[in-house]
């Protein structure tokens, strides 16, 4: 790519602009910033579509998690080249790409262990900008039934209703349930408040036979379990 440093994509070789190579060569062929720039679509006077993708994940540790934490605004401020119509694509690829993970797939997962739980939320709430509190439902074979949002809350916390999430529980005909909340600020360490709440769910949840087996929170790099730590 080095040879094309100073000419536009459509001087390239056919063969080596992004949309022709993943027409002729496939998806696994392009690189990151190819296929930034193909959402991008052109670049500006002083660099092409790709260059630009480069420098922009550059400035994101070349870590997409980092870019999807950018807002149009964002965008807009720090990139010429990027208004607001090519602003908004980014953003909402990498939205279409969240939601994907909540997808359930044809087979229910198993949960054996923190890091299972941590595999299912982590793409969904490791890169949010405000809290979200959710609950995993199991069946007696540790298999996930549902993963339900409880509630959404700002950048310092979120409030949830324990009646809401045992009827949900008991509506699914859960065996037991898993907590799961992440905090933006990337401390994985529980609040005084994450605690009260997952003993205040622990006891109510024990009176109606659907034990909490543990309360997991995420960030975008590691993640915290009360089971793990001897908490619940």
């Amino acid at each position: 790519m080095e040879t094309y440093q100073h000419l536009s994509i459509k001087e390239w070789a056919i063969e080596d602009r992004p949309r022709e190579k993943l027409i002729y060569k496939g998806l696994p062929s392009l690189s990151d910033a190819e296929l930034l720039a193909i959402l991008i679509g052109s670049g500006s006077a002083k660099e092409s579509a790709v260059e630009l993708s480069k420098r922009i994940l550059r400035d994101c540790q070349n870590n997409l998690n980092v870019l999807g934490k950018k807002t149009v605004t964002d965008l807009k401020a720090n990139y010429h080249g990027i208004g607001e119509a090519k602003a908004i694509s980014i953003v909402a690829s990498l939205e279409l790409g969240r939601r994907r993970k909540l997808q359930d797939g044809e087979e229910r997962p198993k949960i054996t262990c923190s890091k299972d739980v941590c595999a299912i939320f982590q793409p969904i709430l490791g890169d949010l900008p405000h809290e979200e509190f959710w609950v995993l439902l199991l069946n007696r074979s540790n298999k996930v039934i549902a993963k339900n949002k409880v509630s959404q809350g700002g950048i310092a916390g979120t409030v949830i209703d324990v009646r809401l999430i045992l009827k949900s529980a008991i509506e699914h005909l859960a065996s037991s349930i898993i907590l799961c909340h992440n905090h933006p600020s990337g401390n994985k360490q529980p609040s005084d408040a994450d605690t009260n709440i997952t003993k205040k769910m622990s006891e109510a949840a024990r009176i109606m036979d659907v034990p909490v087996l543990d309360h997991i929170i995420v960030t975008d790099n590691a993640f915290y379990s009360y089971a793990d730590e001897g908490m619940i």
